[in-house]
């Protein structure tokens, strides 16, 4: 991903991060059973290894949710979680008071790999109606560490496939509060140029 890109490319992946945000937007006003308000995404292609800067640094506290994309296209996403998004959209589902993240329950950690699949799965599934391209995602996985340590993951498996990510800011508000995260996509390389084919850019 991808030095072939030029500004239709790029508008292109920005249209899809959009759609993959609003599709995020309904879901997550589902989940909270609130009215979610979406800021428009920031949408960048940026180098795997400049991410963790991007968060914070590489010892920010994050929680990443990856899931592996399977079908026509191949490769992976991760969704990640800031520190304060993560306890509170903990506290407002399950209606609890937890102030640390040390000591997540078991329902906590469900509910987190649940809200990463949606996210995921809203994304996957606007890209999918867009490109006409099938998409499966993995049950998801969850790691909860430093950033530098949750990105490792993608870099060791996905490292060869090329150095940059699809880097997607949402940001997501119910009166005072914002539920920030990022979106991290990474296809193989041919998966990339099918998806650009399919629309009709390259």
């Amino acid at each position: 991903m991808h030095s072939k890109l030029n500004e239709v490319h790029f508008d292109v992946l920005k249209e899809i991060g959009n759609i993959g945000a609003g599709n995020a937007t309904t879901a997550l006003s589902k989940m909270l059973n609130k009215t979610i308000l979406m800021a428009v995404p920031e949408v960048k292609i940026v180098e795997l290894k400049n991410v963790s800067a991007i968060l914070g640094g590489e010892e920010t506290i994050v929680a990443g949710v990856l899931v592996r994309i399977s079908g026509d296209i191949e490769g992976i996403m991760m969704y990640i979680l800031e520190y304060k998004t993560i306890l509170r959209i903990l506290n407002t589902l399950l209606h609890t008071n937890t102030t640390c993240i040390d000591k997540l329950s078991e329902m906590d950690i469900s509910t987190l790999k649940e809200i990463g699949s949606i996210l995921t799965g809203s994304y996957l599934t606007a890209l999918s109606k867009l490109t006409n391209l099938n998409m499966l995602q993995s049950v998801p996985m969850l790691a909860f560490d430093m950033a530098g340590a949750v990105l490792s993951v993608p870099a060791i498996q996905f490292g060869k496939t090329g150095d940059s990510v699809l880097f997607i800011k949402t940001s997501f508000n119910h009166g005072d509060d914002e539920v920030g995260g990022y979106y991290i996509l990474i296809p193989e390389i041919n998966s990339f140029e099918k998806i650009m084919k399919s629309l009709g850019v390259m």
